[in-house]
């Protein structure tokens, strides 16, 4: 059977998702964006990554965020969300928002990561042929780079978006100072920064600790968050032990030393919150991190359309009261 052509739902875009303005400029995105860092590689099932594109585009979710080296294998995620842009989402191009990075290791020798020129444009270029596209709308630094100077990797940025590449620059996991620099650098060539991407959740305060989301806010630039959910953690998924095809059984990033007995007891006292807000642990925690207006948009992974959908019910009350705020900070 012949699968038919992609029909979007008409009613994406007055169906619950909120949109939000990036700091001083005219881009709105969605409250929460679809992040393609796994399920959508070469290892991944296909039919499986589609649905789940389709899903989040009928739900709304217009941005989707990538990186040269997505996966795994490296390259494969965006190789993937190319496949989608050709089957099913090139007639709606000018309604999505579509980012890529470079930064961290993608291919082997000198050139094959960090901050360099030579590097950013070939991972850019690559990045274009992969996902089937002319433009990216936003291009990021995927890490700060003490070797390379700074104006280089900057002045790249700049250069992307006058060859027409990209649309808009950003900066990921900058140290304040570097930050600053680049957004001053980026400002006096007439090239906003337009995002600033960090990690920021309930377990991870940084951000707002160490001055990342108020230097943003003041500088026009939106913040986008990933890692909402501390790679699974502030989910319901080890309150009574660590599951057989969890992450962390399965090894990789989320290691099992994490989970200390500490973690644990945090994770429970912020489920117990939770419930009394009428919402899971990932909701709450996905809500949390909208409270306010410092941040643009948060970056979920999903690894089924079931879980998309539970995630994109945190939008549905992302207030705290001063007593629910008192209660998690104590935690």
């Amino acid at each position: 059977m012949i699968n038919p052509i992609y029909l979007p739902n008409q009613e994406r875009y007055s169906s619950g998702m909120k949109y939000r303005r990036c700091g001083k400029s005219g881009i709105l995105l969605p409250e929460i964006s679809l992040g393609l860092w796994h399920n959508f590689g070469d290892v991944d099932t296909f039919a499986n990554s589609l649905q789940m594109a389709h899903y989040a585009f009928d739900n709304g979710i217009t941005h989707f965020d990538l990186a040269n080296n997505y996966g795994p294998s490296f390259g494969s995620a965006e190789e993937t969300f190319g496949q989608i842009m050709k089957k099913s989402f090139m007639p709606y191009r000018d309604e999505l928002f579509i980012s890529s990075k470079a930064g961290h290791e993608m291919w082997a020798g000198p050139y094959g990561e960090w901050g360099s020129r030579k590097n950013l444009m070939a991972s850019l270029d690559q990045s274009l042929k992969r996902m089937n596209l002319e433009y990216v709308d936003i291009f990021y630094s995927h890490r700060y780079d003490p070797n390379t100077p700074l104006k280089e990797t900057l002045q790249t940025l700049v250069d992307m978006v006058r060859q027409g590449k990209a649309l808009y620059v950003g900066i990921s996991k900058y140290p304040k100072e570097a930050a600053a620099f680049a957004y001053q650098y980026l400002k006096e060539r007439d090239v906003h920064c337009l995002l600033y991407q960090g990690k920021y959740n309930l377990f991870n305060r940084e951000p707002e600790k160490e001055g990342i989301l108020q230097q943003a806010k003041e500088s026009g630039t939106g913040f986008i968050a990933f890692s909402p959910l501390a790679q699974g953690l502030l989910t319901n998924r080890y309150l009574h032990g660590i599951p057989e095809d969890s992450r962390i059984a399965r090894g990789g990033f989320l290691k099992k030393e994490q989970l200390t007995d500490d973690t644990l007891k945090k994770i429970k006292a912020l489920n117990e919150i939770a419930a009394q807000r009428g919402q899971t642990l990932a909701e709450m925690a996905l809500a949390w991190v909208l409270k306010d207006d410092l941040v643009s948009s948060v970056i979920i992974g999903a690894s089924s359309v079931n879980q998309l959908a539970d995630n994109l019910k945190a939008i549905e009350n992302t207030s705290f009261s001063t007593e629910e705020i008192r209660l998690i900070e104590s935690v």
